[in-house]
């Protein structure tokens, strides 16, 4: 699984070992001397903006991962597809990035800029989780595939986040219900990626598709689109045609002057 998807472990990795690390930082951060609880709100500060940061590009390369798996019997459309996939992703990140105030100033400004990243990733989660959707029977992709279990946690995590991200005005305390659904709708993603890893994936057999498949064609369109090809040199003399031309016309004159002398008494 991880040589499948290595952006993922990775991103599963430091998850796990962000996590004890922050919560001694927060810990640390209680502690009333002045001093200490600076040095320690400081630390949690810059450590969790960095993770929160590294996440943001990991999961870009988690969507890059599931789209190469899905598409991977399909060259042409996975070549042709990764540069548009590459393209909506500036896209979405230029876009998200001119909706961000930057009213804040300083140190503050790292968060700004780490939501709005967050938030163009998520909107390429749930654009792929759709995609994945529209097309597995084209595609033939199963749903015990994990490339699709993969899709379908961050799917529902980034859904997540942006009803929290709606409803954030609201939210008054931490024991509020919403942050117990918040939670909950986290420990659903985390289990379908546990009983994706936990149970055996179906076999992968070749796919095999008549040649007027629709999804065929676009694959063989795909594949020729930016491929030139061999080039070959091909000498034509440019007064070739003319003088053949020319021969000819003489050759009838004889012809026809022969002809008609000879049919003079």
């Amino acid at each position: 699984m991880h040589r499948r998807f290595p952006a993922m472990g990775a991103y599963l990795a430091l998850r796990v070992v962000s996590a004890p690390i922050l919560f001694l930082l927060l810990t640390g951060n209680l502690i009333e001397s002045p001093g200490v609880k600076t040095f320690f709100g400081f630390a949690y500060f810059f450590t969790f903006w960095a993770v929160y940061i590294a996440s943001a590009v990991l999961l870009f390369f988690i969507c890059v991962e599931v789209f190469r798996s899905v598409l991977s019997a399909f060259s042409g459309l996975m070549n042709f597809g990764l540069v548009v996939f590459r393209w909506a992703a500036l896209a979405s990140t230029i876009v998200s990035f001119s909706s961000v105030s930057f009213s804040h100033s300083g140190l503050l400004m790292i968060p700004d800029i780490a939501y709005g990243l967050m938030r163009s990733v998520s909107i390429l989660e749930l654009c792929l989780l759709a995609f994945l959707c529209l097309s597995m029977n084209a595609l033939r992709l199963p749903v015990r595939d994990a490339a699709f279990g993969i899709a379908l946690g961050f799917g529902l995590m980034s859904a997540n986040d942006f009803v929290q991200s709606l409803l954030a005005s609201k939210l008054t305390s931490l024991t509020a219900p919403v942050q117990f659904v918040y939670e909950s709708v986290i420990l659903v993603a985390l289990a379908i990626w546990a009983a994706y890893c936990a149970l055996p994936e179906a076999a992968h057999r070749p796919i095999v598709m008549p040649a007027s498949s629709t999804i065929y064609r676009w694959n063989e369109i795909a594949s020729a689109l930016g491929h030139t090809g061999t080039q070959v040199a091909v000498r034509q003399p440019a007064n070739g045609f003319f003088l053949t031309d020319v021969e000819r016309v003489v050759e009838k004159v004889l012809t026809r002057n022969l002809k008609s002398s000879e049919s003079e008494p």
